[in-house]
C-alpha cells in the first residue's frame, strides 16, 4: 500500500502541536514544541523536523496540503498586538468604533471597560461618499477626495486599510471602487467591509473589518514565510488555514480574510470531537479541551458541533459578554477559559486563592519548566500531587523540576498558613470547578442538561482534569482519545474544505421577489466554488446548504434556520415559513399568528466531501499490567495514595482496570480518579466508567 502522509498544524499558547498522519493506513506520529511566540514559525519548523525524523520520510513525501490551525489572529487582537492599520468609513460616522452599539454589558457599572478598538480614532478617516439604504449610488468619491485620503493614509504609515462606508452591504461599488485605488497608490493590503461582513448593523460589520485589517499585516508575512520554508525543503502540498467554522481554505483566501480565523485551532479540536461523536455512536457529547492556555468546552449534538454567526472576541472582562468585539464571523459555538496547564494561582485581596485567567504561557512557562517562571501554575500543582512524572514530560525530552513547583506552591501557602502540597491541591480543586462552571452556564445558555453527558477529554492538561470535571459535571463517562494530547491538531484533518457566507438582504417573505433572490444566491455560490477551487476541491465534490436569518416584522433579532441544499433553490414560501415558525417554536415555545416575515441575511455553506480516515484497531491486550506504583494526592485533606501507572502502549483492546490509576504517554498523561472503571475501546481510546452507588434516598454518588 502506498503511503499517503499529510501533516497538520496547530499553534496554541503554550505548545504547538504537530501531527503527521499516513492517510492510506491510520498510522499517526505526533509531537509537542513549545510555542515560539516572537517567531511562531520556529516552532512549526522544529515540530516538523521532528516529526520527519520519527517517521524516516522526507518532505518530499508529503504532497497532500499541510492543514494548520492557529491562535496567531486571537492572541493578537487580545494582547492589542495587531498591525498598524487605518479604516476609511463614510464622512459622519468615524466615531462608530467608539460609541459601538451603545449596549453596556453590566447597567450598574460606572466605570465600565471596553477594549480599545484595533484601530485608533487618530487613524480613522472619512470619505465624501454614500450609497442609499436601497443601494442606489448617491454619490462616489471624487479623484480629489481620493488623492486627500491617499495621503492622510501615507502620513499615518498604516500597513493596512479597511475600508467599512454606510449601506456598503447592499452595494459594495464605492468600496472596491476606494480599494483598488488604495492598493495600487500604498502598497498595502485593502479589505472591504462588503467582502469580510456584508451584513446589516453598522458597528458589528465595522469592528469586524477593523479586526481584519488590523490582523492582516499579523497573518500574511507568517503565511507567506512559512510557504517559501515548506517549498524550499521540498515540501510537495499547499497550505489550508482552519476557520472558526470548522472548515478549512486556502492560505490566500485566509490572509485575505484572516477574522475567519479568530477561532482556528478550538475549531479544529470540536470537529475531532465530531468525529469521535461518530466513531463511539454517542448522539451528544462534550469535548473538554484544556490545553497550556486555555480550556474549552464545546457540545456535540447530533454528530455535529453547534454553530454562531457571531463571535466576541478580546473581552475586557473574560465571562461578561458584550465587554469585546462582537465580530460577524461563523464560529463554533464553544465556551473557552483561561484555565491551562500554564494558569497562574495567587492570592487575592480578601485572601482567597485564586486560578487564572492569567498564564505562564510557554515563556517563562510554570516553575517546573526551569525557564525563569516563580508563580505556581496548574502543572506546578499537578506536579507537586504526584499526577505528573517530572521525568516523563514529553517523554522525558523536556523533564520538570519538581523542587521549583513546590517552592512556588509553597509560596504562595505563606499568607494561607498552607504547605505546598495543600497549595497544590487547592489550585487543582479550583481549575477543576471553574472549567466545570463555564461548561455548565454554556450548557445553560444553550438549553442543555449536562448530566449523563459523556466528556472527550483531550489537549495536553484535559486527561490529567478530566475526571474531576466530570464529576462536578455528574457526568459518569469519560473517554480519552489515541493521541488526544494533539487531537485539535488532528482535527484539522478531519475537517472538510468549507467556508460560509452571508449577506444581508432584508425582505418581507411574501413580498420576496424570487429573481432578487436567486441573483444573490448565484453572487454566493459563485465566490464559493472560487474558494473551493483555490484549495484544491474539484467541482463535482462541492455541494451547497441554504439558511436564512429571519424574524417577525418589528422585531430586532433573528433566528438563523438551515432550510434546503443542493445546486439550485428549491423551496417555496411556505417552505420557509413552516420551518422558522417551527424553530422559533422551539426556542421560544410558540408562534407568533397573523405577523408577517422577514428574512434579513440570506446564508450559503459550501463545503466539499471529506476522504473518511479510519485508523487501524489496537491489537487485543493481554492484561492491563502496571509498571510501577507512586504516591498520588487526589484531594484536599487526603493522604496520598499509592497508584498504579500504566504505560499506554501497552495497553490493548479489552484491557481494563480500576482506578485510582495513572496511564502515562509521551505528550499527557490520563489521571483516571478513584471510584472510575477504565477500558480500552477498539481504536485504543480508554473509556473511563465512574461507578455508580445508591444512597438511601436513591441519588446517584
Amino acid at each position: 500500500m502506498t503511503a499517503d502522509w499529510r501533516i497538520a498544524v496547530d499553534i496554541g499558547g503554550t505548545f504547538t502541536d504537530v501531527v503527521l498522519l499516513d492517510a492510506a493506513s491510520g498510522n499517526v506520529v505526533v509531537d509537542k514544541t513549545l510555542t515560539t511566540p516572537q517567531n511562531p514559525l520556529d516552532g512549526v519548523r522544529t515540530g516538523i523536523a521532528s516529526l520527519l525524523a520519527r517517521a524516516d520520510i522526507k518532505p518530499g513525501d508529503v504532497t497532500a496540503p499541510i492543514v494548520h490551525a492557529t491562535t496567531l489572529i486571537t492572541n493578537a487582537l487580545i494582547e492589542g498586538k495587531t498591525g498598524r492599520a487605518g479604516l476609511v468609513t463614510t464622512q459622519g460616522f468615524g466615531d462608530t468604533l467608539l460609541i459601538r452599539d451603545e449596549h453596556r454589558y453590566d447597567m450598574y457599572d460606572l466605570q465600565i471597560e471596553f477594549p480599545a478598538p484595533p484601530i485608533p480614532r487618530d487613524r480613522t478617516f472619512e470619505l465624501d461618499e454614500r450609497v442609499s439604504a436601497t443601494g442606489e449610488l448617491v454619490h462616489a468619491p471624487t479623484p480629489e477626495a481620493l488623492a486627500a485620503l491617499t495621503e492622510q493614509l501615507r502620513a499615518a504609515e498604516v500597513e493596512s486599510v479597511g475600508l467599512c462606508f454606510l449601506n456598503s452591504y447592499v452595494n459594495g461599488e464605492n468600496e472596491r471602487v476606494v480599494a483598488e485605488h488604495l492598493a495600487a497608490e500604498l502598497g498595502v493590503p485593502v479589505c472591504i467591509s462588503s467582502d469580510v461582513s456584508p451584513q446589516i448593523r453598522e458597528y458589528p460589520r465595522m469592528i469586524t473589518t477593523a479586526c481584519n485589517a488590523a490582523t492582516m499585516p499579523v497573518i500574511g508575512p507568517y503565511l507567506e514565510e512559512l510557504q517559501k520554508w515548506l517549498s524550499s525543503e521540498g515540501f510537495g502540498g499547499s497550505v489550508l488555514m482552519m476557520l472558526s467554522n470548522g472548515g478549512v481554505v486556502s492560505a490566500d483566501d485566509a490572509a485575505r480574510i484572516p477574522i475567519r480565523l479568530v477561532e482556528s485551532g478550538p475549531a479544529a479540536g470540536a470537529l475531532a470531537g465530531s468525529w469521535f461523536a461518530r466513531r463511539l455512536d454517542a448522539d451528544r457529547l462534550m469535548c473538554f479541551d484544556m490545553g497550556g492556555t486555555t480550556a474549552k468546552a464545546c457540545l456535540i449534538d447530533g454528530g455535529e458541533p453547534e454553530l454562531t454567526n457571531v463571535f466576541e472576541v478580546a473581552r475586557a472582562y473574560r465571562f461578561k459578554k458584550g465587554s469585546g468585539f462582537p465580530c460577524s464571523v461563523p464560529s463554533v459555538d464553544l465556551v473557552e477559559i483561561g484555565a491551562g496547564g500554564g494558569s497562574l494561582a495567587r492570592v487575592d485581596q480578601f485572601g482567597l486563592l485564586k486560578v487564572g485567567p492569567e498564564s505562564a504561557g510557554s515563556e517563562p512557562g510554570p516553575a517546573a519548566y526551569g525557564r525563569g517562571g516563580t508563580e505556581p501554575a496548574v502543572t506546578d500543582a499537578d506536579v507537586v500531587l504526584g499526577m505528573l512524572d517530572p521525568d516523563s514530560f514529553l517523554g522525558g525530552d523536556m523533564p520538570l523540576d519538581q523542587a521549583a513547583a513546590a517552592a512556588a506552591a509553597a509560596r504562595v501557602g505563606e499568607s494561607l498558613d498552607l504547605d505546598d502540597v495543600q497549595v497544590a491541591a487547592g489550585i487543582h480543586e479550583i481549575v477543576n470547578q471553574n472549567m466545570a462552571a463555564a461548561a455548565r452556564m454554556h450548557a445553560v445558555e444553550m438549553g442543555v442538561d449536562l448530566r449523563g453527558i459523556g466528556l472527550l477529554a483531550f489537549g495536553g492538561a484535559g486527561p490529567v482534569h478530566a475526571c474531576g470535571v466530570a464529576e462536578l459535571l455528574e457526568s459518569h463517562h469519560v473517554v480519552f482519545p489515541v493521541n488526544a494530547s494533539v487531537l485539535s491538531a488532528f482535527g484539522t484533518l478531519v475537517s472538510p474544505v468549507r467556508i460560509d457566507l452571508a449577506r444581508s438582504m432584508p425582505r418581507r417573505i411574501d413580498q420576496l421577489d424570487p429573481a432578487e433572490r436567486d441573483g444573490l444566491l448565484d453572487e454566493l455560490r459563485a465566490e464559493g466554488r472560487r474558494v473551493l477551487a483555490a484549495a484544491g476541491t474539484d467541482a463535482d465534490k462541492v455541494r451547497f446548504r441554504y439558511g436564512v436569518d429571519a424574524r417577525y416584522a418589528g422585531q430586532g433579532n433573528e433566528v438563523t434556520v438551515w432550510v434546503d441544499e443542493g445546486d439550485e433553490w428549491t423551496l417555496e414560501t411556505s417552505d420557509v415559513l413552516d420551518a422558522f415558525e417551527s424553530e422559533y417554536r422551539r426556542i421560544y415555545g410558540l408562534a407568533i399568528p397573523d405577523v408577517p416575515v422577514e428574512v434579513v441575511t440570506w446564508r450559503l455553506s459550501v463545503a466539499s466531501e471529506t476522504q473518511p480516515i479510519d485508523p487501524d484497531p489496537v491489537a487485543p491486550g493481554t492484561g492491563a499490567q502496571p509498571v510501577r506504583t507512586r504516591p498520588v494526592v487526589f484531594g484536599r485533606a487526603q493522604d496520598p495514595i499509592d497508584t498504579p501507572v500504566y504505560k499506554r502502549v501497552d495497553l490493548g483492546a479489552g484491557d481494563r482496570f480500576d482506578g485510582p490509576a495513572i496511564v502515562e504517554e509521551r505528550e499527557t498523561t490520563s489521571v483516571i480518579r478513584p471510584g472510575w472503571q477504565v477500558e480500552v475501546a477498539a481504536d485504543g481510546s480508554l473509556v473511563a466508567t465512574r461507578m455508580i452507588s445508591a444512597d438511601q434516598n436513591g441519588a446517584s454518588r
